[in-house]
Order: C-alpha cells, then sequence, then structure tokens
C-alpha cells in the first residue's frame, strides 16, 4: 500500500481554481518530486497535506489515515513533518533551542510533571536531547550549535529547518523549495543530504522543486503540474522530454 494517496483534490479560492483534480501517490522510502511554473498550486498542495488547506473536493489518506479526518496540529503526530518556502524558525534562538522546539510533538510528560520536574521529566528531557544531538551530528551542525539563528548564513539556515523537521522522528518529509536561494555548492551538499536522509533514515520524502539539476538527481518520480493541473508523471527524464510539460514551460521557464 503507498503511504501517501492523494486523489482528485481540488482547491478554490474565490473564483481562482488553484488545483484541480490532482491525484498521485507514494510509495514508502521514494523520493517523489513535485515541479511546474510559479503558481501551479505545489505549495498548495503541501498546504493540503499538512491540513492547512481543507480541499473542496478528493480524498487524502496516509498510511491508512483519513489526512481530512485531521487537524493540522494533529498531522505531525502521524509522522509527517515539513519545510516552508519561507525559512520558519525562531531567529532569536539557539539552533539547539529551536530544534528542542521540534521535539515539542514527542513529549509525553504532563504539566504538572514539568511544574515540579519529576523523574520521568528528566529522563524525557535527556532523551530529547540525545535525538536533537543525532540530528545535529548527522547534518554536521555541530559548530552552529550555539549560535543564535539570526547570524547564521542562510544556507545553513535551511539545513537547520530540515533539521527542526527530522527531530520529530517524521516518516514522510515535505521538502517546499529546499534549493531556493542556494549557491551552486550548497545545492550539491542539499543532495547528498536529501540522499542521505532516503538511505540512511529510511524517510519517504516529497519535494517542491524549481532546480532541475537536484530534481534530477534526486527523485525516483516526477509529477508536473501547472495551472494546478496534472500534466505529466515519470522518470525525472521522462518529465523533461514531455511534450505537454515543455509547452508550459515554454518562452520563460523557470528551470521547472
Amino acid at each position: 500500500m503507498s503511504l501517501l494517496e492523494v486523489a482528485d483534490v481540488s482547491l478554490s479560492f474565490g473564483g481562482i481554481r488553484a488545483i484541480d483534480g490532482v491525484s498521485f501517490s507514494v510509495e514508502p522510502g521514494e523520493v517523489f518530486t513535485i515541479v511546474g511554473p510559479n503558481g501551479a498550486g505545489k505549495s498548495s498542495l503541501f498546504n493540503l497535506v499538512s491540513r492547512f488547506y481543507q480541499p473542496a473536493d478528493g480524498s487524502m489518506h496516509f498510511d491508512g489515515h483519513d489526512l481530512l479526518a485531521c487537524q493540522p496540529h494533529e498531522v505531525i503526530g502521524l509522522g509527517i513533518a515539513r519545510t516552508f518556502q519561507n525559512i520558519e524558525l525562531f531567529d532569536h534562538a539557539t539552533v539547539l533551542d529551536n530544534l528542542l522546539i521540534g521535539r515539542h510533538s514527542r513529549r509525553r510528560t504532563r504539566w504538572f510533571e514539568d511544574v515540579l520536574f519529576l523523574p520521568r521529566v528528566r529522563r524525557e528531557e535527556r532523551a530529547h536531547r540525545r535525538q536533537v544531538e543525532e540530528v545535529i551530528d548527522f547534518l554536521e551542525l555541530a559548530a552552529y550549535r550555539d549560535r543564535m539563528i539570526q547570524g547564521l548564513p542562510y544556507g545553513v539556515r535551511k539545513v537547520v529547518e530540515i533539521a527542526q523537521a527530522l527531530v520529530s522522528q517524521p516518516r514522510l518529509l515535505l521538502l517546499d523549495e529546499p534549493a531556493a536561494g542556494l549557491s551552486v555548492e550548497e545545492t550539491e551538499n542539499m543532495a547528498w543530504w536529501i540522499e542521505d536522509m532516503q538511505k540512511d533514515l529510511g524517510l519517504t520524502i516529497v519535494m517542491v522543486e524549481h532546480d532541475m539539476g537536484l530534481v534530477s538527481q534526486v527523485s525516483d518520480r516526477v509529477l508536473a503540474i501547472a495551472e494546478g493541473r496534472p500534466l505529466a508523471e515519470g522518470t525525472p527524464a521522462e518529465i523533461q522530454a514531455h511534450p505537454e510539460v515543455v509547452r508550459a514551460w515554454l518562452g520563460g521557464v523557470d528551470k521547472a
């Protein structure tokens, strides 16, 4: 059974049809990428899966769970984590603090236990710290552990946001334009991180991306959409050669 199944979803904003009958499935352990011109509806699909938006039609299931029956704050508990186009971190906190915040969904203690700082709370805090340190080591962030987010280079902040998602121990990771704003070298590093997350951590990854070099390097399958409608699905090479995809991006293609 597919890990994520999205069937015939549609979404409208007023009279504008942002997504129109999009369907796809994602298998466990694969990197599935959604590409398309600006305004194609790619991030809106992420917002549907994250439950920030409510579809007008269609269904979505994750590992057999009906996502439409979930509230946004419940999605991470199912094992879905995400990043954003615009980095969403606490600028006036350290990298370590931001990652510890990312462990919030895994807290199991009750408020009065936290207030009294009971042994159970101390044990859980140590477990959270171990998990955070493992992610710091995995993404080679040790040099930045105690630095404030606001003073970090943009490329490092992108990696920290991924780390904040990883500490929640997801099964499905949604990456919204992970290479946006990165240099060529930083994009190459991002490709390595994605490959390592897939192979070493066993993660399933759904990615929205414009950089077709990155898409071709890491993706198992690609879905191309335009104006909210699906155009084609296949390997990166098949998508780049597909006539409808070429026509959709003809003259002013933004690399996607």
